[in-house]
């Protein structure tokens, strides 16, 4: 499908890769893997055809398609969701729209002439193409992808220019995934993606019709997708036959085959030397010593490459505190018409380790606002503890560090007495060596502007840490670095992330925020988590089904009026829901139905005997296109149908 052939980037005097070689076979789901800035961004840019490369090719058959999800700088504005996602079918579009204007003119023509015959032979052909589009399933795909992807459906007709960068990046996301190119290139796809739309696209991708080539810090998703690693390192990148975790076993035992090779190649070499020291004046021994003397020059060396130094970093000691660090009681907070939360009480104490989860919107940010005192709430009351010292990283920190001086000033500007020494280290672990640091924060990246603002706070010392979304822009070293850092710390934390892998180790708790409904925790970590949010689910359709079977009688309602609770859930049932559910199996009959018509009426137009009858063939291409517009809105009839029985039970239940 696609194949890299001695590819070689260099930048002046570095040189990024050399000699990568691979091919990628139809379906496959391949990883690339190593530290931020070895290359894995810049490969991928290079098969998108983005950027050229300094030597070796890339050749991919004419109709492979080859898709691209950058990690930033997505904007799209003076045009709606709908459709900028619906552009994805613009060649299935564009089709349509060439069929009817040929078909307009047909009435221009006489039926019995050759350009006649010729126009009709025209528009079959191009319904023929138009059918492997499946037009009528275009309105319910969209509909599946930008739900799942977590739009409403009241945002479907609103600019994407009212839309933040995250969203943006979903935008793109959803476009790309509706145009399934053969080749889907995915630069940090879940950076901006809550849980829930994780685990949709994660399922997404597993069933994803074409090759995937990928790179993530969310080591959770490539553990389940990918098959295959290309890992690079020091201006090599090298392929192992396996997903994230098994690259690095196998990377290990390869490290220490090469070690053991390495030492017994010195061996060898210091034998054949000592051999050639002691018996060069000898001439007795000259022809033996002149045939170890090639026998050096023409091995090939084992070098040993240096490890990247591996950095740890531990918090300044916190102040102490008190048992309760923070507390919210009865708090209530709203912006306009949106409640966020009313009455809520909340209370972390000494030690607390929480992560914050929910969709985008639910108010996690805001929450984290109120309870670093940011911002007051509505009404209730907010307090901190006995010698709380907070420090909070938000991603719009990033857009207040000073442009004018170094990322070393930046840090060591925000860092105390104590932490002033720690700046250059940690400014280490989080990507930022060597002459990096005397880098203008002005000319830095979104992501790196994040990392520095994210060293900054951690120079601060505090006995109670808030953190937003700290992994987006860390590689896998970094997030290690960070979570032992957590893991070790003995103060109270916040974090407000969705990569399951970071959190689950160093969490205990779980604090969920989901539109509609009051916070919840949960005394768990992620999986956790997410366990017994299945058995939620599961138990509520359960619920449903024996509910349905059985009444049930409410504590404190007596039987009269239980009684009358159930006639009405009958009534409801009976002149709501049960018609509901009947048109929905009726529409499904439909659907069905109209697709075997259409697959009938395709195979009609295939015919010999089809095509060489203009008369037939024109009857069957306006009863072709009858049938395509109608399927579409039997479609799309479905999912609201489906949508009100779905709200229609949560109610009942």
């Amino acid at each position: 499908m696609l194949a890299v052939q001695n590819l070689r980037v260099e930048y002046g005097a570095r040189v990024l890769f050399k000699d990568l070689t691979f091919s990628v076979m139809d379906k496959e789901r391949i990883a690339f893997a190593g530290h931020n800035g070895a290359g894995k961004s810049t490969l991928m840019k290079c098969i998108a055809g983005i950027i050229h490369f300094s030597g070796g090719k890339i050749t991919k058959p004419k109709h492979c398609e080859v898709g691209y999800l950058p990690q930033e700088g997505i904007h799209i504005q003076g045009i709606s969701l709908w459709d900028e996602v619906e552009s994805a079918f613009a060649e299935a579009k564009g089709l349509q729209d060439t069929i009817d204007r040929l078909a307009e003119k047909l009435h221009d023509l006489d039926p019995r002439s050759a350009p006649y015959s010729d126009l009709l032979h025209e528009i079959g052909d191009l319904e023929l193409r138009l059918e492997d589009a499946n037009p009528g399933q275009i309105k319910p795909q969209i509909e599946s992808v930008l739900t799942g992807l977590g739009f409403k459906r009241s945002d479907f007709t609103r600019d994407c220019s009212e839309f933040s960068g995250g969203w943006q990046m979903r935008i793109a996301l959803s476009k790309l995934l509706l145009q399934k190119p053969a080749v889907l290139l995915l630069d940090e796809p879940t950076n901006h993606l809550d849980i829930d739309s994780q685990k949709w696209m994660e399922s997404y991708l597993v069933n994803y019709p074409g090759a995937i080539l990928i790179i993530s810090h969310d080591l959770a998703l490539l553990n389940m997708l990918t098959t295959r690693t290309i890992a690079f390192h020091h201006g090599r990148a090298e392929e192992y036959a396996g997903n994230y975790s098994f690259y690095i076993k196998e990377s290990a035992l390869r490290k220490e085959i090469l070690v053991k090779q390495y030492k017994a190649q010195q061996r060898e070499i210091k034998q054949t030397q000592d051999f050639i020291d002691r018996f060069r004046s000898k001439a007795t021994k000259a022809k033996q010593v002149q045939s170890r003397v090639k026998q050096l020059e023409k091995l090939e060396l084992i070098t040993l490459e240096e490890d990247d130094a591996v950095m740890s970093f531990n918090f300044p000691a916190p102040p102490a505190s008190g048992h309760s660090v923070a507390l919210l009681d009865k708090a209530c907070k709203a912006y306009g018409n949106i409640n966020i939360f009313q009455n809520f009480d909340f209370e972390i104490t000494k030690g607390e380790r929480i992560a914050i989860v929910g969709p985008n919107g639910a108010g996690k940010s805001t929450f984290c606002r109120l309870i670093t005192g940011q911002e007051a709430p509505d009404s209730g009351t907010h307090t901190f503890g006995h010698h709380a010292a907070v420090s909070f990283f938000s991603q719009n920190h990033a857009d207040e560090l000073d442009p004018d001086i170094t990322v070393l000033e930046c840090a060591e500007k925000a860092a105390s007495r104590e932490t002033a020494p720690l700046a250059r280290n940690l400014l280490g672990c989080f990507l930022f060596r060597g002459d990096d640091v005397f880098k203008r924060v002005g000319v830095l990246s979104g992501g790196e502007r994040s990392r520095v603002a994210l060293v900054c706070m951690l120079l601060r010392p505090a006995n109670f840490l808030i953190l937003d979304e700290p992994t987006n822009h860390l590689d896998i070293q970094s997030q290690e670095v960070l979570q032992n850092a957590l893991n070790n710390y003995p103060g109270s934390y916040l974090i407000v992330s969705h990569n399951r892998s970071f959190l689950d180790p160093i969490v205990t708790k779980t604090l969920e925020f989901r539109q509609g409904h009051p916070p919840r925790m949960f005394a768990g970590n992620i999986t956790y988590y997410l366990e017994k949010c299945e058995e939620e689910k599961n138990a509520a359709r359960a619920s449903r089904t024996i509910s349905q079977e059985k009444p049930s009688t409410p504590t404190g309602v007596n039987r009269k009026e239980q009684r009358k609770i159930e006639a009405e859930k009958r009534k409801k049932r009976n002149d709501v829901l049960k018609p509901l559910q009947t048109e929905l199996a009726q529409l499904e009959k439909s659907i069905a139905e109209l697709e075997a018509a259409q697959s009938a009426l395709t195979s009609h137009m295939s015919d010999p005997a089809t095509t060489s009858d203009s008369d037939k063939m024109q009857q069957a291409s306006a009863a072709y296109q009858a049938l395509s517009e109608k399927l579409e809105h039997t479609f799309s009839h479905w999912g609201e149908v489906s949508d009100s029985i779905e709200t229609l039970e949560a109610e009942l239940d």
